[in-house]
């Protein structure tokens, strides 16, 4: 054997068609080369194949895995949605939706002519949402600490109080009620610095929960003018005193409500809410003239000055309506600064005040006398220097020899004794006369309230007579032993002034509601206390006190007007021991006497510098009063000729 290969083989291929076209004897192919097994005769091993395993088991599983995620994801959905889903809801709208009350606007207060006495102006609620205080919330421990000591000096509040506030639960808290608007913006400014401070130093904003909600705040743009009577507005935005209490409903009208979604204590305004609009408070107009309640005023509390005293009042009502046309007091405050003001000042004195009203009260029980006829203005009445009667022995203001008086004199001269004599005469026994007297006391008024329902109010102090004392039979018919308030003693006068009618007294003229209609109040009722002829001749003797030199108030003459008055100087009561200590000092009257129109009365407290007779102190207050009261109200002088009633008699 040798290991020469055999020779090749050719194998023809297939035929190939010539080329159209194509030129003869062209360059010849390259012959194809054949296959060549590899030396040893073993063919080439086929490419090696990977087999993957089944892939079904492997679908399963996978399969069923998410099949098992898929039922857990909507176990807790149906346990979201379906189980828990109400309390879900309530606790995300609890969250979400926040419920504040809109305060009403509460109304004004004018004079007689709309002249505001007492108004409401823009303020601010400055409020907080406690859960933006949280260490979660603001990543610090002493959140509201630092907010405190931020909004301590602003708000004038301590900053340990404020803190408490911010650390409570729930989402809102009021930190300040009806703040000027200068106060929010002190707070806006100094939380706008806070957040620049944060964005730039990455620091927390711990004001970021103080908000403000737009409120109202009384204003008296008069000051202390008839403070006493109008009263003030408390922190709760409810009246503390005065007209601002006792017309609380009228004032204060109804408030509205307001429910909004919040995001981060923000109003979110596509978020809808409802919304219930408050209802103003109604306009109350008073039967006050602020220019005579200012004439008034700035009269008694110069006297109160000058005298040192205690305390004075002064009223003035118009005589045929009842409507009071002023009510001051001295000393007053500034319902605007209620923390200047001092306790004993707060109160309206004028009606709250009970006192013995002394000579002042006489006219009621002459009054007394001309009505049941007992005597006329000319009788003689022989008055001695002293008078025995129960246990006491009685005497006038001054020493004097037997006075040879008629009626008319008695009352001019303002003589004690003589006026027991008189009241004497009301019936055949001194306990039946006290019958008499008590009876006409009564339908002046003394003893019950005036009508005004003001707050606080005294309805005064009047025994039955059957309780009087022995000295008191002889001291009430001069004006000591029972109790008054001012208004009782003015309207005293106001009733003769009337006819002898007397007029339940009225310091409200209507209330002017949200539609801008006038409502009147209800017409005052009436008491036919006297009759008209005893009252003219009250009035002519009341003139004899101010006209004739006899009289103890020649200080009250106007010139140019008929003057009706009476003067009153009593012993008082001190209120803090009980007992009798300084005296009330009083005027009392009307003008023009013979048409009359306006009634002042005056009373001082306890004067302690100078004089301390009510025709001394007073006499000039009313004169004051009346004088530019007269003028207001343009009531001419009726130009007639005074009666001039005597005074004495020659025995």
């Amino acid at each position: 054997m040798t290991d020469r290969q055999p020779p090749r083989r050719r194998v023809p291929g297939p035929a190939r068609p010539e080329r159209s076209g194509g030129r003869q004897g062209g360059r010849p192919r390259p012959p194809q080369q054949s296959s060549r097994q590899p030396r040893g005769g073993r063919p080439p091993a086929p490419p090696r194949t990977i087999r993957l395993g089944r892939p079904r088991p492997r679908l399963r599983m996978v399969g069923l895995g998410l099949t098992l995620v898929m039922l857990v994801f909507v176990v807790r959905l149906l346990q979201v949605q379906a189980v828990d889903g109400p309390a879900y809801a309530a606790k995300a709208e609890k969250d979400r939706y926040l419920t504040h009350t809109l305060a009403a606007e509460r109304g004004r207060i004018t004079d007689r002519n709309g002249v505001s006495l007492a108004l409401s102006d823009d303020a601010y609620d400055i409020t907080a949402d406690p859960s933006m205080f949280t260490p979660e919330f603001t990543e610090t421990q002493d959140a509201p600490e630092q907010a405190a000591g931020f909004l301590g000096p602003i708000l004038g509040q301590e900053t340990e109080a404020l803190a408490k506030k911010l650390r409570t639960k729930g989402r809102y808290v009021v930190l300040a009620r009806r703040q000027e608007p200068s106060v929010w913006k002190q707070i806006k400014d100094l939380r706008s610095t806070l957040t620049e401070r944060a964005q730039r130093d990455g620091t927390v904003n711990v004001l970021s929960g103080v908000f403000q909600e737009a409120s109202s705040k009384r204003v008296y743009p008069a000051g202390d003018l008839g403070a006493g009577m109008l009263g003030w507005v408390n922190a709760e935005g409810k009246g503390g005193g005065g007209l601002e209490q006792q017309l609380q409903k009228e004032l204060a009208g109804k408030k509205g409500k307001v429910t909004y979604a919040q995001s981060g204590g923000r109003r979110v305004p596509t978020a809808g809410g409802t919304e219930k609009p408050p209802v103003p408070g109604s306009e109350v107009e008073l039967t006050i003239d602020r220019d005579i309640q200012w004439a008034a005023q700035e009269a008694i509390s110069k006297q109160v000055a000058t005298s040192k005293a205690d305390r004075g009042y002064v009223i003035v009502q118009d005589t045929r309506t009842g409507e009071i046309l002023a009510m001051a007091n001295a000393p007053g405050f500034d319902p605007n600064d209620l923390s200047s003001a001092k306790g004993g000042s707060l109160g309206n004195a004028a009606v709250q005040d009970a006192y013995e009203p002394g000579s002042t009260a006489k006219v009621m029980s002459m009054a007394a006398v001309l009505e049941e006829k007992a005597a006329t203005p000319g009788t003689h009445v022989t008055v001695p220097n002293r008078l025995h009667r129960g246990d006491r022995l009685f005497q006038d203001d001054i020493d004097h020899p037997t006075w040879h008086l008629t009626l008319n004199g008695v009352l001019a001269k303002s003589s004690n004794i003589g006026t027991i004599l008189a009241t004497g005469q009301l019936g055949t026994t001194q306990p039946k006369a006290n019958e008499v007297l008590h009876s006409y006391l009564r339908k002046f008024g003394i003893g019950a309230p005036t009508g005004l329902e003001f707050p606080g109010e005294t309805p005064g102090i009047l025994a039955r007579p059957g309780d009087w004392s022995t000295s008191q039979q002889y001291t009430i018919p001069f004006g000591q032993g029972f109790s008054i308030n001012a208004m009782q003693a003015a309207s005293v006068y106001s009733t003769i002034a009337n006819g002898g009618t007397r007029i339940e007294p009225s310091l409200v003229r209507g209330s002017r509601g949200a539609d801008g209609r006038f409502t009147p109040v209800a017409k005052p009722g009436t008491t036919r206390v006297i009759s008209e002829k005893t009252a003219g001749t009250l009035a002519k003797m009341l003139e004899s006190v101010v006209d004739d030199e006899e009289g103890t108030g020649v200080k009250a003459r106007i010139p140019g007007y008929r003057v009706a008055g009476k003067t009153g100087t009593a012993n008082r009561v001190d209120p803090e021991t009980g007992r009798y200590r300084g005296y009330t000092s009083s005027f009392a009257g009307f003008a023009p006497a013979d048409k009359p129109r306006v009634t002042v009365y005056c009373a001082i407290q306890n004067a302690t510098k100078g004089g301390y007779f009510g025709g001394q102190i007073c006499g000039p207050i009313y004169k004051k009063v009346m004088e530019f009261a007269l003028k207001t109200l343009q009531v001419p002088p009726t130009g007639a000729e005074p009666a001039r009633l005597p005074v004495a008699f020659t025995p």
